[in-house]
């Protein structure tokens, strides 16, 4: 079996001032970044709409290998609650085409107060796995997502809920739905965004991400603990683990 990939990087591309010495010259600090980490969460998708060009030079600036993991629009998620999106969702993956097969992941995020309705929750990630082939990965922050009824929905269409810290649920730091894929999702403990992880919490995570590489799941390791450029850090720090 060839073993499957795992992909280390952040939520942007920014680079904090004290970790840029290792990060090689480059005309950006994403083509910087890329030379460093083979893929990168894109969080501002969620906020607002970009240009074809953006998305060009994005693609641009990186190499082929590279992948993005790019979040919905919030118009999707949390102003329709997944319900009557299919215009907004084709939009949406017109706007992406620019990046071609360096879209490696969506990132769907949804709002706490949207508890588990198969009547939405079907159809609309039903026309999302119908429309995008690749991964897709979904971020639920109600405990009603955290069930045996949500993880078999989820694994009918493919769809893996994310592992995040801190979880949402008592299983909500393990990864849920299709067991195909997983992604992490790490936001900083015990201040949320600013605080980086301690050593002890790397080692465990590199073997985890190195035990479903081991049974041939691809995986995804997000840090988003960016509010002090604590990410950036402990992501050089689980790459230097892996190998």
């Amino acid at each position: 079996m060839k073993p499957s990939k795992i992909l280390v990087g952040t939520a942007g591309w920014t680079l904090p001032r004290d970790e840029q010495v290792h990060f090689p010259a480059g005309e950006s600090h994403l083509a910087r970044y890329a030379r460093v980490f083979d893929a990168v969460e894109i969080n501002s998708t969620f906020h607002r709409s970009h240009r074809e060009s953006t998305y060009t030079r994005w693609a641009e600036s990186v190499p082929a290998s590279f992948r993005f993991s790019l979040k919905l629009p919030r118009t999707i998620t949390h102003d329709h609650r997944l319900a009557g999106t299919r215009a907004l969702m084709d939009t949406f993956l017109d706007e992406i085409a620019p990046l071609g097969a360096r879209v490696g992941c969506l990132l769907v995020q949804l709002p706490p107060s949207l508890a588990l309705d198969r009547r939405t929750a079907r159809p609309f990630f039903g026309a999302l796995r119908a429309r995008f082939p690749g991964a897709i990965a979904v971020e639920p922050r109600h405990a009603g997502w955290f069930t045996a009824e949500a993880d078999e929905l989820l694994d009918n269409l493919q769809i893996a809920r994310v592992a995040a810290d801190p979880a949402r649920a008592p299983n909500g730091g393990e990864p849920g739905g299709w067991g195909g894929f997983a992604y992490f999702r790490w936001h900083g403990s015990p201040r949320v965004y600013y605080s980086a992880y301690e050593d002890e919490f790397l080692d465990r995570l590199a073997e985890r991400l190195r035990a479903l590489r081991a049974a041939g799941v691809p995986n995804w390791c997000i840090f988003d603990n960016t509010t002090l450029g604590a990410a950036t850090g402990n992501a050089r720090s689980v790459l230097a683990r892996l190998r």
